[in-house]
């Protein structure tokens, strides 16, 4: 058998602000930390050892991946980074609070600028401090790459080809995979694993630090996912993330 987890970085300090945050480099909160660490021993508990793991360029993701593997014992294995695994661009709602941004623009666009498929947010102008481009991290990344906004759909088309080509056939030569990142990016994956349809995949909600297994049989065929967890906990914190781009 053949395993990959998919594992939403903590709780980071815009969340706790219920701001958007897509490409922004925001640490996590205590909580967040504390979240990883359940998340590390849980996983250590049932019996989990990693061969690699893979996160993105954003610091949330990335100490959530090193404070997982110190609680498993797992420091020591091949990390590697990519942008590819970064979070949706959210462009010119950066920054915006989710609930003043559903008080001014309505519940059904902020549902549609977070959950929605095809749909991106306003786009940054390229002379926006914001813009990548800026940022020495994005340097090798070609200008048409490098994105100013994105919809799920532009996520899920920068994210599989570094999926196909490099995370997946990994389990060729080892057994268990982690992979720490973002709610858009992993749903991006999410999608492509199980083929949820356009429509459906608005209605996934990642909660944080909640590790989302995958199971392969011999030949790679998915032939087991689940949360790790107690099943109603996880159910209430789907429903928090679900709620966080509502008025109030």
């Amino acid at each position: 058998m053949k395993r990959i987890v998919l594992l939403r970085h903590g709780e980071s300090k815009w969340n706790l602000e219920n701001r958007f945050t897509g490409w922004t480099d925001v640490d996590l909160t205590e909580k967040g930390i504390a979240e990883a660490v359940k998340a590390g021993d849980l996983m250590k508990q049932v019996g989990y050892v990693f061969d690699m793991a893979y996160t993105s360029y954003l610091k949330r993701a990335v100490k959530t991946l090193n404070c997982v593997l110190d609680r498993m014992d797992l420091d020591w294995i091949p990390v590697e980074k990519s942008w590819r695994l970064n979070e949706k661009h959210y462009g010119a709602l950066q920054g915006l609070n989710k609930s003043e941004t559903a008080q001014k623009y309505g519940d059904e666009q902020v549902l549609i600028w977070r959950r929605s498929y095809d749909i991106a947010p306003m786009a940054l102008e390229d002379n926006d401090p914001r813009n990548p481009k800026l940022e020495l991290r994005y340097k090798g990344i070609s200008d048409a790459e490098r994105p100013l906004t994105e919809s799920l759909k532009d996520t899920v088309e920068r994210i599989l080809p570094y999926w196909i080509d490099v995370i997946f056939p990994t389990l060729k030569r080892i057994d268990q995979i982690l992979v720490t990142a973002h709610g858009n990016s992993l749903r991006g994956i999410i999608k492509y694993l199980k083929n949820i349809s356009d429509e459906e995949i608005v209605h996934l909600n990642l909660p944080t630090a909640v590790p989302y297994v995958f199971e392969f049989d011999d030949s790679y065929n998915l032939t087991k996912d689940f949360f790790l967890g107690d099943p109603e906990e996880i159910k209430k914190l789907m429903d928090a993330v679900a709620n966080q781009g509502k008025k109030k």
